[in-house]
C-alpha cells in the first residue's frame, strides 16, 4: 500500500483485497506493475556490485501478479562490447511464466 501511495496510484486493486475479488475479479491484491521494474533495477544492480553501473532498462508487465505469490527475477548476459553489457532480464511466477521480461544495459567499471 505504501509503494502504491509514493506513485500516487489509488487504484483499489491494490490495497483493498474485497474489492479487488469481488468487483474486480481477481484472485487478490494485485502487486503494482512499477515495483516489476524496480526489482529487476536491484536484481541487476546487486549482480553488477562495485564492479558497474546500471545505464538503462526496459521492461513490460505482461501477466498481473499476487500478493502471497513467489516470484524469480534472474537475467542473462546476451551482449558485451567494450566496456557494456546487455542483459536480458525476467521476472517469472510460480508457474514459471515470464511475467515482466526486459533488456538492462550496463557499465563495467572496474
Amino acid at each position: 500500500m505504501f509503494y502504491n501511495a509514493a506513485l500516487w496510484n489509488g487504484h483499489r486493486i491494490h490495497f483493498d483485497e474485497p474489492y479487488a475479488k469481488e468487483v474486480e475479479g481477481y484472485p487478490g491484491l494485485v502487486i503494482a506493475g512499477p515495483l516489476l521494474g524496480d526489482w529487476l533495477n536491484q536484481v541487476v544492480e546487486l549482480w553488477l556490485g562495485e564492479s558497474g553501473r546500471l545505464t538503462k532498462i526496459e521492461y513490460s508487465n505482461r501477466v498481473a501478479s499476487y500478493i502471497g505469490e513467489t516470484l524469480t527475477a534472474g537475467g542473462n548476459v546476451t551482449a558485451i562490447e567494450d566496456n557494456t553489457i546487455t542483459i536480458e532480464v525476467f521476472i517469472k511466477n510460480e508457474d514459471g511464466d515470464v511475467i515482466a521480461p526486459g533488456v538492462a544495459t550496463a557499465e563495467i567499471i572496474a
